[in-house]
């Protein structure tokens, strides 16, 4: 049998691996029409609102607008959510406030794609405000209450004494919250860490997986806890398919409207594939960044995974590790671990220094070559973190 050449995402390039296996790639859904404009998809979802008044309607002159968009260890178009909401809105005292979750400050607007919009800082195209959100930091963080599933609700004060937040970010699968965006822009955007890791601690139910919102815990956890930071929010969400592209927005109520979105993206993302001993996974920055966020590419493969069997995350990991202690314990130990099969292995081709990997849950490798080195048999997913996937039988 001929040799298989894999060409890999590796940051902004690709690198090459080849191999006798036998190799089975997991595709993507295609779609051949071309993603459409993102504004005049925001626009239209903002013209039909689910379950709430249009925007114009859920303010007045002078409110005071907290308006949030997601860090850099997301891929959304910032710059045409915040105008969109901005030519809604112009009459108004308007925070901007970057939800970082557990990831700490942002390092501000200059790295977030908003410059064509004269953004800059405070004082800046009627921003009277700008929150970098650092939920290690309690001094502007409030306690508005607990969940029914006792996680406390510690937010940043501009959450709760805005006069109505607006939610925006982009619904792609997660691993345990079962999608990204809708609430989670409120809690845990802009949650106190260590309320935000009590949360966290619901990924171990069996409900927390890809794709599930209704009845995960984890989601319902997080969307009670939005609730009681900011019961008067908005949402306006753009939905990715599974190449990382907005094909569909929504906006209006933080959880009808959010379903709505998961309905369009579910399409795009649901995948099958069949297990395998070696599973090799991919994606685009930035989310392979760090170990950190790279670790959901691990996740959601762990289905396919078969018993001791290795998983090799390619991911450049410009970013470093992570929080070292985060990573092995709050996600490995409790987020991968319970997911994945016994006695497996997971191996990361980065451009890290092996002593600087050994520390982490992963093993080094200097190449795929190395790290498939001797395997009969390969399965490769391409873009895994945008993927819903599903064992076949």
């Amino acid at each position: 049998m001929a040799d298989t050449v894999l060409e890999l995402s590796f940051g902004a390039t690709t690198i090459r691996a080849v191999t006798s296996a036998r190799v089975t790639q997991v595709a993507a859904p295609t779609i051949s029409e071309p993603p459409p404009p993102v504004r005049p998809l925001l626009e239209r979802a903002l013209d039909a609102p689910v379950g709430s008044d249009p925007l114009e309607r859920r303010a007045r002159s002078g409110d005071r607008i907290t308006l949030i968009v997601s860090d850099v260890t997301r891929d959304e178009p910032r710059a045409e959510l915040v105008a969109a909401v901005r030519a809604r809105l112009p009459d108004v005292r308007l925070t901007l406030a970057i939800a970082t979750g557990t990831h700490g400050c942002s390092g501000g607007l200059s790295s977030l794609g908003l410059a064509s919009l004269g953004l800059s800082g405070v004082g800046s195209a009627g921003v009277e405000a700008v929150v970098d959100h650092d939920g290690h930091d309690d001094r502007d963080l409030v306690k508005v209450g607990t969940t029914e599933r006792g996680t406390p609700v510690i937010v940043h004060r501009c959450a709760v004494e805005a006069d109505l937040v607006i939610a925006t970010g982009v619904i792609r699968p997660h691993y345990f919250a079962g999608w990204g965006a809708g609430a989670k822009a409120i809690f845990p955007g802009l949650g106190q860490s260590a309320s935000v890791r009590i949360n966290h601690r619901w990924k171990t139910d069996p409900s927390a997986r890809p794709g599930a919102v209704s009845a995960n815990v984890c989601r319902l956890d997080m969307e009670e806890a939005a609730g009681l930071a900011a019961p008067r929010a908005f949402l306006l969400n753009g939905v990715a398919d599974a190449h990382g592209q907005v094909r569909a927005a929504v906006a209006g109520d933080v959880r009808a409207a959010f379903r709505s979105g998961v309905d369009f993206g579910r399409a795009w993302a649901e995948v099958r594939a069949p297990r395998s001993a070696c599973v090799v996974v991919d994606d685009l920055p930035p989310v392979t960044d760090s170990l950190y966020q790279a670790s959901k590419l691990v996740a959601s493969v762990a289905e396919l995974v078969q018993v001791g069997g290795t998983v090799v995350l390619v991911a450049p990991c410009p970013r470093g590790i992570g929080p070292l202690e985060t990573v092995n314990q709050a996600i490995y130990e409790i987020g991968l671990k319970p997911r994945l099969p016994e006695g497996h292995r997971i191996i990361l081709v980065s451009g890290l220094a092996p002593e600087h990997v050994l520390p982490s849950y992963a093993q080094p490798a200097a190449s795929v070559g190395d790290a498939i080195s001797g395997v009969d048999e390969l399965l490769v997913v391409r873009g895994a973190s945008k993927l819903i996937l599903h064992a076949e039988p």
